[in-house]
């Protein structure tokens, strides 16, 4: 008797999770799609058309989740394939492109500057809070880490004589080294000795926590931060869309982009250096700043005109 859909399903996510794949959303749509097709009365191998009759199930769905849903069954066809040759592969594209990208907001150095200030006049009874976030903002916004990245850190990833923080198995199951800056250093440093005079913390306890000594809710950094970033930006010709503390990412890898154009150096090789830095888990997703960012693509764009016009050769400067 062939499989149910489901247990096909689980088959799959297990072999995946266990090369390190963790597919919490898609592995959430991909059951949805398997107990679909059971309860529907389907058998037999998978088909275009019943990928196609769940994927646009959702009606009142964005087109791009519609299309995201047939991309996640189109991955498990591909797998079912090897050993059920009866298996139809959804074509790629039949529902439009799958993934967007947001354009980033990038924040300029003062505003910055404003956001730290504001985040140092947080309300603070036992005089942590404050300091926390300044601290926590100030580090996202010059090592680009996730947000996430930030708030996974224990003490003890935090060397702060060699400047050095370990990100250990994050986004892609990924650990990484990221190296500080020495401001950024004494910065941790003076927010630790204030951390550890207010509240009992151990090596294994976060690096950032409540004034309660507990780790910071993502959910509570990301409502404080909204309110901190709606304080300091205004609308305005720039503001497309409202900023997030994850555009601080974004602009950390920006900044280093336009740096490099601007000094003409080797971008291939800075590239793939900053790649590694940021956690990126194929260059190309770093090289997606340059046409993300009108300003890294107008910079583009005339170094690539130069270099047409030279008939090839080797453009130094921007």
């Amino acid at each position: 008797m062939r499989a149910t859909m489901v247990a096909r399903a689980e088959a799959y996510l297990y072999a995946r999770r266990q090369l390190g794949f963790a597919l919490r959303i898609e592995g959430g749509e991909l059951l949805r799609f398997a107990r679909y097709a059971d309860s529907s009365g389907h058998r037999g191998a998978l088909t275009t058309e019943l990928a196609l009759r769940w994927a646009q199930e959702a009606t009142t769905a964005t087109p791009l989740y519609r299309a995201r849903r047939l991309e996640i069954v189109r991955g498990f066809a591909k797998h079912l394939a090897a050993s059920e040759p009866a298996t139809e592969i959804p074509p790629t594209g039949i529902l439009g492109p799958a993934h967007r990208r947001t354009q980033p907001y990038i924040f300029d150095p003062s505003e910055i500057s404003a956001l730290l200030a504001t985040a140092r006049r947080l309300p603070s009874p036992r005089g942590l809070r404050g300091m926390t976030y300044a601290s926590l903002i100030g580090l996202l916004a010059c090592s680009g880490l996730r947000i996430s990245e930030a708030l996974g850190l224990h003490g003890e990833d935090a060397d702060l004589d060699a400047g050095l923080l370990t990100i250990r198995l994050t986004k892609f199951r990924k650990s990484r080294l990221v190296p500080l800056h020495p401001t950024a250093r004494d910065q941790l440093r003076r927010y630790v000795a204030r951390r550890d005079a207010i509240v009992m913390t151990t090596p294994a306890a976060t690096l950032f926590v409540a004034e309660t000594g507990e780790a910071l809710p993502y959910s509570t950094v990301r409502t404080v931060c909204r309110t901190l970033i709606d304080g300091v930006v205004r609308p305005g010709a720039r503001l497309r869309r409202r900023p997030r503390i994850h555009d601080l990412r974004h602009t950390f890898a920006c900044r280093c982009l336009l740096r490099w154009y601007r000094a003409g150096v080797d971008l291939e090789q800075r590239v793939a250096a900053l790649s590694t830095y940021l956690g990126h888990a194929k260059v190309s997703d770093t090289y997606w700043y340059i046409t993300g960012v009108p300003e890294l693509m107008a910079i583009a764009a005339a170094r690539f005109e130069r270099f047409g016009r030279d008939g090839g050769h080797h453009v130094a400067r921007s």
